[in-house]
């Protein structure tokens, strides 16, 4: 899940949360540049229900494929979720023989929206829209605009009213499959990338205590991430000590838009578990400020979503490992079953039965791996695959 930029309402987590508990559905997905937001009222119009879809419109050619990724706030090269779904768009449409891919940055929330726009105003047949907090405006594009392709990374549940627009009901009261059937949303198993953290954590923990830090505890991908890393951990080690910690309990920029903050959280957090000897980040930039933390300990630090080697290079000294979601093949992968008229709507779920999640590897760090980790891993990835291998407790659920 996208979380660097991520502000919702409280509604919005606990939503998400419950999702985490009760599970959505999710079907298993197959192995340059181009260039408003409005307030809710107190008593809002009804919702006018989208133009009704008709017969589904046949994939243009690959050679005629236009394909736009509208991303979120930043840049587009960032070593993150930006860059690895623009690489996915471009690998995409160089294996099925498109155009190469444009791209939109929005400089703030208000673009969302318009960035979209411009794109099916160009006629446009695919729009890639970057993480959740573009989930929103995509749905209402979506809905209104049935003869164009919507996929979404990791904005999952798709969970919309009649008109387009984000419903915060759960379970969803509505199909989002016929309201918009032209909307993918690429969801990830985080559970599963983080178990694979919590093995490398307890082999190279000398304490026996290691710790997580999540951005609030109302966001479902966090809770999953870290009850992985759990359960992974005490996979390799049954007594080891595993203390867990969340900055906030909203949806506030505290939760993943405040370094600095993180920093502080994570130094208070070590202070109080002086043990801890691996602290695992699932707080987007909030929680580059716990690795920082964690460098300055001179303890071993764990990111999250990417490879936080080379996204976030100041933790580089002391990181172990990352907790990944495999971006960049989850967008190619869309855009190979959209060309043959194979991409489902509604959510596609990559984990390790399709190598969308794993781990990264121990780069200046790997001398701190036990000798035995990557059998561990190799093991634990065969036994996700083959469905032998619990990855989340029972009263987490899965994506499945």
């Amino acid at each position: 899940m996208h979380l660097r930029t991520r502000v919702m309402p409280a509604l919005v987590g606990l939503t998400l949360v419950l999702s985490a508990c009760g599970g959505t559905t999710a079907t298993s997905a197959p192995s340059g540049s181009a260039g408003a937001s409005t307030g809710a009222s107190s008593a809002p119009p009804a919702a006018v229900p989208c133009p009704a879809s008709t017969a589904a419109a046949s994939p243009a050619a690959p050679a005629d494929m236009k394909i736009g990724v509208v991303t979120d706030i930043g840049t587009l090269n960032d070593k993150n979720y930006n860059e690895y779904s623009f690489k996915g768009a471009q690998q995409g449409a160089k294996d099925i023989g498109a155009p190469e891919p444009q791209s939109i940055v929005p400089t703030a929330a208000a673009d969302y929206g318009p960035s979209i726009q411009s794109f099916i105003d160009q006629k446009y047949n695919v729009i890639v829209t970057v993480g959740f907090n573009l989930a929103a405006a995509t749905g209402v594009a979506a809905c209104n605009n049935k003869g164009t392709t919507f996929i979404g990374v990791d904005q999952s549940p798709i969970c919309i009213k009649v008109d387009g627009s984000q419903d915060f009901t759960f379970p969803c009261p509505a199909d989002s499959k016929t309201i918009a059937p032209n909307y993918t949303s690429l969801a990830f198993q985080e559970d599963q990338a983080g178990y694979l953290a919590g093995i490398v954590a307890a082999g190279a923990s000398k304490s026996g205590t290691i710790g997580a830090i999540g951005g609030t505890s109302i966001c479902a991908p966090c809770v999953r991430y870290i009850q992985g890393y759990e359960l992974g951990a005490k996979s390799v080690n049954p007594d080891i000590k595993v203390v867990s910690a969340y900055v906030t309990n909203d949806f506030s920029a505290a939760a993943f838009q405040d370094q600095a903050g993180g920093k502080t959280f994570a130094e208070n957090f070590l202070a109080q578990n002086k043990d801890v000897d691996i602290l695992f980040q699932v707080a987007g930039l909030t929680g580059n400020g716990v690795l920082d933390a964690a460098c300055a300990a001179n303890i071993k630090g764990i990111g999250v979503d990417v490879d936080q080697f080379l996204s976030y290079p100041n933790a580089a000294p002391c990181l172990l490992t990352s907790a990944e979601k495999h971006l960049e093949l989850a967008v190619s992968d869309a855009l190979k079953s959209e060309s043959t008229g194979a991409l489902e709507a509604g959510s596609l779920l990559y984990d390790a039965k399709n190598d969308g999640i794993g781990v990264s590897p121990g780069h200046d760090n790997a001398s701190a791996w036990a000798p035995d980790t990557q059998a561990k891993l190799d093991a634990a990835l065969a036994g996700m695959k083959d469905g032998s291998l619990k990855t989340c407790p029972d009263k987490c659920g899965s994506l499945k």
